[in-house]
């Protein structure tokens, strides 16, 4: 398994918006490419992302192809427009919580 980690704040101002696309359009969108999210986290107190999140796909060849997808670029696109500092990484799934 391999795992799509992303991080994010939320832009000031953003929050109900924000939410809704989640809710509507990313958690959905990530299960229509293929990425079956895993986990995620809202940081309440302390330092660090606002949001730490993830999803797995069976191997790196469809993680890579979802990733390089029209279809992903516009997902994340939209996502920017209510978040900063986002950051990405694929990692080998551990099982485990990933940073």
């Amino acid at each position: 398994m391999i795992k799509l980690l992303m991080s994010w704040d939320i832009k000031m101002g953003r929050e109900q918006p924000y939410f809704e696309f989640i809710v509507r359009e990313f958690a959905p969108g990530l299960m229509r490419l293929g990425i079956q999210p895993t986990e995620a986290w809202y940081t309440i107190y302390g330092k660090g992302p606002q949001i730490l999140t993830g999803g797995v796909t069976d191997d790196l060849d469809t993680m890579q192809h979802i990733l390089n997808s029209q279809d992903w670029q516009r997902l994340h696109s939209k996502l920017l427009n209510y978040v900063t500092n986002y950051q990405q990484k694929v990692v080998e799934a551990s099982g485990r919580f990933q940073l």
